[in-house]
């Protein structure tokens, strides 16, 4: 049985959380000084692991076992949403390193921008070769604009090239990861062996209107943006129902009124709006519905709707052995306190499937919480799910 030193990779995550602490959590938004520090951290760590690391020049952390094969890659992220958890992302990168020391035959990756800060799991496209230069000139900061081509040379990565995946190398991925979810604990139970990641499907809703006066204008005569907007959400939540299965879900992240004055009538009205599943049919239903939900306000409304696809990502399954190796060993380590299900958020797991087989272990999140700076994991929950992710990665590469 693989051993893993679990109070050394405890006291590694909380020397990780101090890196950028915000309240009990962090704040290392994507090529900050916090996330560029953490990332050199990381580096020492590796190396004292007894791997080779690099930082590559999108700001990838990949450090390589010295032996022989076959490897298996591990890892997530760290950096963070702003003002957020200690564990998500973290935890699978610092894991990871725990394996290393363990003495698996395993690379360690920590991805840049898996939150999105910039564009959204980046670090594992740019990896699998599935970002271009082009977009990277495009790419820029979400929450305040800079582009990434000068956070880049910022942050002292301008210039280094970027590594990508060897052919052959790998016979698989592995995450462990918190749950972000609820379903774990509202079970008492102890560990997840994801069976696959959802596919999540953004939209931008435009309505178009007319800008007007609040008070000159009466109700007859109005082409009021943010009520179509509105009554097109209600009539969403409503129907979804009818179509979608037992873990969809369905989200208006944004609602932007032009110009947003109390005393003016809107005469636009932007909304973000997603909806996620694992099951291709039935995110093909939920679009399908939501098209003809769009048409049918837009014969109905004064304020026409344009529905604009945003990002279309696709399900990503976990690889069956993989699954296997980790339910084998859940079941040996927690008999009884685990179970198989999928995962509601995106992980850069679901990148690397493309290219090797993946597979993800979860572990509880206290109350569900995450994104938040009280998102927080029991000790003794971290302590078992790294020990699960050892026996299920040895289990798998000697099979």
């Amino acid at each position: 049985m693989a051993k893993v030193d679990t109070a050394r990779f405890l006291a590694d995550l909380h020397e990780l959380r101090r890196i950028g602490a915000f309240r009990t959590g962090v704040h290392r938004p994507t090529y900050t000084p916090e996330d560029m520090e953490s990332r050199r951290w990381l580096m020492a760590k590796m190396q004292e692991a007894g791997l080779e690391p690099t930082m590559d020049g999108i700001g990838n952390v990949i450090g390589r076992h010295k032996g022989q094969g076959p490897h298996l890659l591990v890892g997530s992220h760290i950096e963070s949403q702003n003002e957020a958890g200690w564990l998500d992302g973290a935890l699978g990168v610092v894991a990871g390193v725990a394996l290393a020391r363990a003495g698996l035959p395993v690379d360690v990756a920590a991805w840049a921008d898996e939150e999105g800060h910039y564009g959204g799991f980046i670090g594992s496209r740019s990896f699998i070769g599935d970002l271009g230069e082009d977009e990277i000139d495009r790419l820029a900061n979400r929450y305040h604009g800079k582009k990434l081509r000068e956070a880049l040379r910022e942050a002292g990565l301008e210039g280094r090239p970027r590594v990508q995946w060897e052919k052959g190398r790998h016979k698989g991925f592995l995450e462990m990861h918190i749950e972000q979810g609820t379903q774990l604990e509202s079970a008492g139970l102890r560990i997840g062996v994801v069976t696959g990641i959802v596919a999540i499907r953004q939209y931008r809703l435009v309505f178009t209107g007319m800008q007007d006066h609040a008070g000159g204008t009466t109700m007859a005569e109005r082409r009021d943006a943010g009520l179509s907007a509105v009554r097109l959400l209600a009539e969403i939540d409503r129907h979804f129902p009818l179509v979608c299965g037992p873990r969809s879900t369905w989200t208006t992240g944004r609602i932007a009124l032009d110009p947003g004055a109390a005393s003016i009538i809107p005469g636009r009205a932007e909304v973000l709006f997603q909806l996620r599943d694992v099951d291709e049919a039935i995110i093909a239903r939920m679009e399908e519905r939501l098209r003809a939900l769009v048409q049918e306000s837009n014969r109905r409304e004064k304020c026409p709707c344009t529905l604009e696809p945003v990002s279309l990502s696709t399900p990503a399954l976990c690889d069956d052995a993989m699954q296997q190796a980790l339910a084998d060993a859940a079941e040996d380590l927690a008999p009884g306190a685990w179970q198989r299900m999928p995962s509601g958020a995106g992980h850069d797991a679901q990148y690397l499937a493309r290219i090797m087989p993946a597979a993800m272990l979860f572990v509880p999140s206290i109350g569900g919480i995450s994104h938040h700076w009280s998102e927080d994991t029991k000790e003794e929950d971290l302590a078992l799910g790294v020990q699960v992710l050892a026996e299920g990665a040895a289990r798998y590469l000697a099979g």
